[in-house]
């Protein structure tokens, strides 16, 4: 596929992001810090959110199978979650977070295991798209284009 079909289909993918609502300016302030002295700074960045999330995500399930919750646990894990969704801009699991650390407030078990879902569900779509425009990417430069 020729670079300029590559760079559109990158530059539309990357709006639908925003628009819907996966992605926020903390992606845009992420990938300006990215330059030639560090081409690969927003993929490590993410790779390490990734890392980080699934490792909470299990803590999470592990800490909510138990047959007494430590609430202050699951919150701090979902508080760590969201700190790290936040800092890379992905805002629908952020977003999950804010509603998951109200159930935990209220120690409400039901209410923590649907948001550990609905989170769980966020993140794997974002993790899916943001793979997606490492894909692009790397398709961009390796048809000798540089990424918009």
């Amino acid at each position: 596929m020729e670079v300029v079909q590559l760079q559109g289909r990158f530059i539309d993918f990357i709006s639908s992001l925003f628009r819907e609502g996966f992605l926020d300016d903390q992606f845009t302030q992420l990938q300006q810090l990215q330059d030639e002295s560090n081409p690969e700074f927003v993929m490590e960045v993410v790779s390490l959110f990734f890392e980080d999330s699934e490792r909470l995500l299990n803590e999470l399930t592990s800490t909510l199978e138990q047959q007494v919750v430590d609430f202050k646990k699951v919150d701090a894990h979902v508080h760590q979650l969201k700190g790290s969704s936040a800092s890379i801009g992905a805002q629908r699991v952020k977003n999950v977070c804010v509603a998951f650390r109200n159930f935990c407030e209220a120690g409400d078990r039901e209410g923590c295991l649907r948001c550990l879902q609905q989170v769980k569900h966020e993140y794997s779509l974002v993790k899916n798209k943001l793979e997606t425009v490492f894909k692009l990417e790397q398709q961009i430069v390796q048809a000798g284009g540089s990424i918009p």
